[in-house]
């Protein structure tokens, strides 16, 4: 089996021999790209590649489509007519042959390559003699899938786009989530859920709204027939907004004998390609912090309408994230669904109560759907330092898991790698992984792991008003009600717990420092905010006077010692 990193060199090396000097380095990627799917499109069909082109030549006079009986005899969803591909053109009439190759395929082959936009690129290289340069270099590689399975190819889809977005500028994590974080995800998403993937004959889906190259489709299915059942049919769909990766996925789905007709393009948010679909399972990390402005009057617009998908609440238009989880949610089976998504720390906590952030917290919360959170290392991911969580979502939880949520503090679950890829310096280690996922089914407290009822989240934001006074500090009564008037200027807020009693609250916290102020009930707002750090937080105690001045006195010692030597090399 051919090794990624190897693979990987080696077509890197092609950019350096064949585009520099011809394409700017962030136009490698538009270039190598598509020609890695192509060399493995051709690798597939290579061993039927002649009976495709006799039985093209044979019935396209008769039929006005021969796809069936052609894809019927070569025993695949795809094929080339051409008798041309990568390995059989030459430098003689290499634009027409070229062009002939490329629409030689299905038509299912060639809407990923429309999407891919060659034309430019590929008159670019013609036009400097590079074309033939850049095809005889993928002609040594063998990218068939018994040479490079799966998720071989995907590690060298993502290290390539990796490598193409640091050079472009790029935020490389759009694009694809590191395979620790991801093995973590789909481990937690269908572990607690094995009776339902069990047995013989059943059929279950998987969902990423941000589906990217599709990687986090191939390891949850992957991961289901590894572990837990090697008969299911397992059922992958996506949608992805860049056309580039979304065509990675659409030609590896092809190629792995999935439907390659469930991975969609577009928007997940304003372009719904799945509008009345639901499905078993969803899995995504939409991206971190990323601005959704450009979609904001249709997202707006739905949520105006009482069944919409974001009819809840919308969150600061600065970040989409909380939009992509009420669209996983509106994608729920009534028989159950679950769904695992990777967040950054905004979701837990930004947004007063009232606020959008919040009444989608305490929307999901309410409802019973918030099954665990699992704060992860940071330094994990390729393109952003920042600490990240995973939030498990159902609307099936098991009867011991009903009315509760658990946290599991995972942000020492880590190794150091002995060399950086971009950001990411830190990975979860197999073992550590599993250690987790024992952790989250115990569904026990430890040091790691806290479990807390719903209503534990939530707070009753209550308004403290304070009366006008005069001069002499008498209240200032309205002519008209008798009653004090309010001083705006003194007007506070507090948190009071769900369980707890808020007059009680008011008489015993707030007035006795406060005697003349009252509440204003008639503003009361319910929240709901995770605040993760304060759960897990240990107190360390202070170092005594007497360790800190023998640290001190050591210091000064050592100083003098320094000071005392570059005296003498003075001399």
């Amino acid at each position: 089996m051919a090794n990624h990193q190897e693979i990987s060199s080696f077509i890197w090396n092609v950019c350096d021999d064949v585009l520099r000097g011809l394409f700017k380095q962030h136009e490698y990627g538009d270039v190598i790209l598509p020609f890695v799917v192509l060399r493995r499109l051709d690798c597939v069909l290579e061993p039927q590649k002649d009976k495709a082109h006799e039985l093209y030549n044979q019935y396209i006079g008769q039929i006005e489509d021969p796809s069936p009986i052609i894809q019927n005899h070569i025993g695949l969803d795809f094929f080339n007519h051409s008798q041309y591909d990568l390995s059989r053109l030459t430098p003689n009439s290499l634009k027409l042959n070229f062009q002939n190759y490329l629409n030689g395929y299905s038509k299912n082959v060639h809407e990923i390559i429309e999407n891919f936009q060659m034309d430019k690129l590929v008159d670019k290289l013609l036009k400097n003699n590079r074309l033939y340069l850049l095809i005889s270099k993928f002609k040594e590689i063998d990218l068939h899938p018994n040479v490079v399975n799966n998720h071989t190819m995907g590690q060298i889809f993502e290290e390539l786009l990796r490598k193409f977005s640091e050079m472009s500028n790029e935020t490389s994590g759009e694009h694809y989530t590191p395979r620790d974080v991801v093995k973590l995800l789909v481990a937690l998403v269908f572990s607690e859920n094995k009776e339902d993937l069990e047995g013989e004959g059943k059929i279950r889906s998987i969902f990423d709204p941000c589906c990217g190259t599709g990687g986090m489709l191939t390891i949850g299915k992957d991961w289901i027939l590894e572990n837990i059942n090697p008969d299911i049919d397992i059922r992958l769909f996506g949608q992805e907004l860049n056309p580039q990766t979304y065509s990675i996925c659409k030609s590896d789905m092809l190629i792995t004998g999935q439907n390659p007709s469930n991975i969609h393009l577009g928007s997940s948010l304003s372009e719904d390609q799945l509008q009345g679909k639901t499905f078993d399972y969803m899995i995504t990390n939409p991206p971190f912090g990323v601005s959704w402005k450009s979609e904001q009057e249709f997202v707006e617009s739905e949520a105006q309408n009482p069944q919409g998908r974001f009819a809840v609440g919308t969150p600061r238009s600065s970040d989409g994230s909380l939009l992509f989880l009420q669209h996983m949610i509106s994608k729920m089976e009534s028989k159950g669904s679950r769904i695992g998504v990777v967040f950054n720390g905004s979701p837990l906590f930004t947004g007063d109560a009232g606020s959008g952030e919040s009444e989608i917290r305490k929307w999901i919360i309410e409802n019973d759907w918030l099954e665990a959170i699992i704060a992860l290392p940071d330094q994990l991911f390729f393109n952003t330092g920042i600490s990240t969580y995973i939030w498990i979502v159902t609307n099936k939880k098991k009867k011991d898991r009903k009315g509760k949520v658990q946290l599991i503090n995972a942000t020492d679950f880590s190794h150091t790698m002995k060399k950086s890829l971009g950001s990411k310096r830190k990975y979860i280690t197999d073992s550590q992984r599993d250690e987790l996922i024992q952790t989250y089914l115990a569904f026990k407290e430890s040091d790691v792991s806290k479990i807390y009822p719903n209503e534990f989240f939530g707070f009753t934001k209550v308004t403290i008003e304070q009366p006008l006074v005069d001069e002499a500090g008498n209240p200032v009564l309205d002519k008209k009600t008798k009653l004090p008037k309010v001083d705006g200027s003194l007007r506070d807020f507090e948190r009071v717990p769900l369980s707890t009693d808020v007059d009680t609250y008011f008489e015993s916290e707030v007035k006795p420092h406060l005697p003349t102020a009252w509440m204003d009930r008639s503003k009361d707002k319910i929240g709901y905010e995770i605040n993760f750090t304060k759960y897990f937080y240990k107190y360390k105690p202070l170092r005594s006077l007497k360790e800190i001045t023998t640290d001190l006195i050591k210091l000064e010692e050592e100083s003098d010692g320094l000071f005392q030597l570059i005296m003498e090399k003075q001399q």
